[in-house]
């Protein structure tokens, strides 16, 4: 049904070897993963702060800077500044947390990375308590 391939792979051949470029393991792509996710909740947790400033989300901003910064190998993330936003808004900004905070904890979990996981968890429990009084009075 298919035709064999006949010709070598132009991948293969643009880089010549397999060994010319460098290869990253699947721990380095889930600790990239987990840090590209656990930097956007600090974004989200710091408009939060702009908006409804709390020590609860000063708290967490502070331990999500703090592991986007071990597994960035030290380099420490940039922070969003605080502005203000509409109580409208607040809503939203919760749902995308909580959402941001799921897929951390997948990403958390499956490399094994209990602190991460838990940080994760916790975000998701704090913003779907945020979202449950809103929810409920929109019914």
């Amino acid at each position: 049904m298919y035709e064999p391939i006949r010709t070598k792979s132009v991948h293969s051949t643009m880089a010549g070897t397999t060994s010319d470029f460098p290869h990253r393991s699947r721990e380095e792509e889930l600790d990239i993963q987990l840090a590209g996710h656990l930097a956007a909740l600090l974004a989200v947790t710091d408009e939060l702060r702009g908006a409804a400033p709390s020590e609860e989300l000063d708290t967490a901003a502070e331990r999500l800077a703090a592991q986007v910064t071990r597994l960035r190998g030290g380099h420490p993330p940039v922070r969003a500044v605080a502005g203000q936003t509409g109580t409208t808004q607040l809503a939203g900004l919760h749902r995308r947390a909580h959402a941001l905070a799921g897929r951390a904890l997948v990403v958390a979990a499956s490399r094994a990375d209990t602190a991460a996981a838990i940080l994760a968890a916790e975000q998701m429990d704090v913003h779907a308590a945020a979202l449950e009084p809103r929810e409920l009075a929109s019914r």
